[in-house]
């Protein structure tokens, strides 16, 4: 009996070796399949909006181009933005305006900006349509949301942010006071003129006659203005002009077009229209600039807490 046990055993043993040898040569043949490259600049183009949700910024820093911006777009290394309300969803098919060129590097989008120069910028992706673009110099995060052009919502930008669409002309003109309402003080300004902050006080106003060359217009008034929301009504703002010889002028604000504002004043009941005179692109299709070292976005607490002295 003994001959056929170490017979048997030798056997299991050649058998548990040639499988021993089998599962060693299957882990060396195993081949880990090869993940994914993330194309950072597939992903940044896979979205042609990315607006800039200014509120949400962190970081006491800046890049001056994303914080003037509304939205940027980043098109076959070309870098668009849209800069100005005037015209948002039509400029450049709505893109916006060429103001640079980029360049990516797995997580890293190099930004050369027209006017402000060159940007290394950390991309982070936050979700399927969001990302984090974090400036390591200024220590500052914008986040940006991604859009198809299709279907992002262009007049909602334009009415969230209605107090930079006063400071796209050089001065509003009065074209219109109805017959009905009554006298009333204001009936005499004939220009007001919104100034981003940084320039002094941040509206002027003038009785000029009607027509004066804009070079010409000599404003004698010059205060602080706020734009206010109005509870379900997401079209009609609130304007309050401070003057301090007639109190708080208080007006409903409606949008006609890109060129024209309409204030009813329910204090005396008139209605005012006004046209915008003097368009001021931030950023136009030759490179130059015009106000943009004082142009920018800022949060709604912070530009309400720069006009609280109404």
């Amino acid at each position: 009996m003994r001959p056929l046990l170490l017979l048997f055993a030798g056997i299991s043993g050649l058998f548990l070796f040639n499988a021993c040898v089998a599962e060693v040569v299957v882990e060396e043949n195993y081949i880990e399949e090869p993940q994914p490259v993330f194309n950072l600049d597939e992903f940044l183009q896979s979205y042609e909006i990315w607006y800039v949700d200014i509120e949400r910024t962190q970081g006491k820093g800046e890049v001056p181009f994303l914080q003037k911006a509304f939205t940027v777009s980043f098109k076959n290394g070309t870098f668009y933005a849209n800069n100005n309300l005037v015209g948002i969803g039509d400029n450049g098919g709505g893109f916006g305006l060429d103001v640079g060129l980029y360049a990516t590097y797995r997580t890293e989008v190099q930004i050369d900006h027209d006017l402000d120069g060159v940007y290394d910028l950390e991309v982070i992706q936050k979700s399927g349509n969001e990302i984090e673009i974090y400036d390591a110099v200024t220590n500052t995060s914008y986040f940006l949301e991604g859009y198809q052009r299709s279907t992002f919502d262009y007049e909602k930008v334009f009415y969230d942010n209605i107090h930079y669409f006063l400071h796209e002309y050089s001065t509003w003109e009065k074209v219109f006071t109805s017959q009905y309402g009554a006298i009333n003080e204001f009936d005499e300004e004939n220009y007001v003129q919104f100034l981003p902050f940084g320039l002094g006080d941040n509206f002027r106003s003038s009785k000029d006659a009607p027509g004066t060359p804009r070079s010409e217009i000599y404003y004698d008034y010059e205060g602080y203005y706020e734009v206010n929301d109005v509870v379900d009504d997401f079209y009609l703002k609130t304007l309050t002009l401070d003057y301090d010889y007639l109190g708080n002028e208080f007006f409903e604000l409606t949008v006609i077009n890109d060129n024209k504002i309409q204030l009813y004043h329910p204090a005396s009941g008139t209605e005012y229209r006004f046209v915008g005179r003097g368009y001021v692109q931030f950023k136009n299709t030759e490179g130059k600039s015009k106000l943009q070292n004082n142009k920018k976005r800022m949060k709604k607490s912070e530009f309400l807490k720069k006009s609280s002295v109404l």
